[in-house]
């Protein structure tokens, strides 16, 4: 096992004037399970390829564990990757696309057929070990994956959105199988993915990227509580914050015909007008005319127990979107007016220029 530092790690494609990756600083700890997240192209790719060797270090270096890997080959590497497409041999067994890095490197048959017996196991494999990979399902082809990258025992894994092709269901099925196989293992673990809402169910550590530059770095709890900036603020959290402009006020900042109390030194720097953020769960509605942001009901998405009210509201002359969870049961309707104010102590706010987080205590 070992960790994996990354000083200032840069990859600049021929032709191209911005950097792909720029000045990237991360220390992972041995035995973590890092996430990569942000969207197309953000660096995220990029950056777990600068660390398989499979892209070029156009200036800073990695380490693993002590080791300066930053101009070695991928084969020297000792890690392990696995892919998107899970890159099976069509004409191999299970057992035999398992083993065939071990039968490279000259590993004994039957150190190797023990090896591919421990990795099945962990990942119920078992009985498919004889079976051809096109008389498997999509899981079984992502466990197979799996199994091929855990026999070789490296002292990293690298995972490419390894869930993307599979359906609904069944990625949640399998980020659950990830999380705990890599608990029980405890190897080391850099894991991308587009999809927030898996880096907060996976990840101990989530890294956000967006365009090339790393925008923070924390729990899944630190992120959804104390994102840095907007973009954080926007990208984790599923529906998105409510996000907005908001004027300043006496004693606080306004939110519709409501003022959200806020300490005078948090808006010292803030200027006249701030962006306030809002969970939808921090949401609260309520029909008294008087109180918060006037919100038009477009839609209620009925999720059982819970639902989440979609709406508009108007803030200085322009269409602002709103959603709020709201009670599945009971419930306004589409083309009902409520009216919506947040939660005490749960607002975000960010500079309206920079968009950076004013006051971390601000959220409570």
């Amino acid at each position: 096992m070992a960790t994996v530092t990354f000083e200032q790690a840069t990859r600049t494609y021929p032709g191209v004037a911005r950097p792909a990756v720029d000045k990237f600083d991360l220390e992972i700890a041995d035995g973590e399970f890092l996430v990569l997240v942000g969207p197309s192209g953000s660096g995220k790719s990029t950056t777990l390829r600068m660390l398989a060797g499979l892209e070029e270090v156009g200036a800073g270096r990695i380490l693993i564990g002590d080791r300066d890997v930053t101009d070695v080959p991928p084969k020297d590497r000792d890690i392990a990757m696995v892919f998107q497409n899970y890159a099976l041999y069509p004409h191999m067994t299970v057992a035999e696309n398992m083993g065939f890095a071990l039968k490279i490197a000259g590993v004994g048959k039957e150190e190797r057929a023990a090896r591919v017996l421990e990795a099945a196991e962990l990942l119920d494999l078992v009985p498919f070990l004889e079976r051809k990979p096109k008389a498997l399902s999509g899981g079984q082809r992502q466990r197979v994956a799996m199994g091929r990258a855990i026999v070789r025992q490296p002292q990293v894994f690298l995972m490419d959105e390894p869930l993307s092709n599979l359906d609904a269901k069944l990625r949640v099925q399998t980020r659950t199988q990830i999380s705990s196989l890599q608990r029980r293992l405890g190897v080391t673990t850099v894991y991308v993915t587009h999809d927030q809402v898996e880096a907060l169910t996976m990840g101990d550590r989530i890294a956000v990227l967006a365009d090339g530059l790393l925008q923070q770095v924390g729990t899944p709890r630190d992120l959804y509580e104390h994102p840095r900036n907007l973009f954080v603020a926007g990208f984790i959290g599923s529906p998105a914050m409510n996000l907005f402009p908001t004027d300043v006020a006496d004693g606080g900042v306004r939110f519709g015909s409501s003022i959200v109390p806020i300490e005078r030194d948090v808006l010292a720097d803030a200027g006249p007008r701030v962006m306030i953020g809002v969970r939808p769960e921090d949401v609260e509605i309520t029909s008294d005319p008087s109180q918060g942001l006037t919100v038009i009901v477009d839609l209620v998405e009925e999720l059982g127990a819970d639902g989440y009210l979609y709406g508009h509201a108007t803030v200085d002359g322009e269409r602002v979107d709103v959603i709020a969870r709201v009670d599945g049961r009971v419930h306004p309707n589409a083309g009902d007016t409520v009216h919506a104010t947040p939660k005490p102590g749960r607002v975000h706010l960010f500079h309206v220029e920079n968009g950076q987080r004013l006051n971390e205590a601000v959220s409570g």
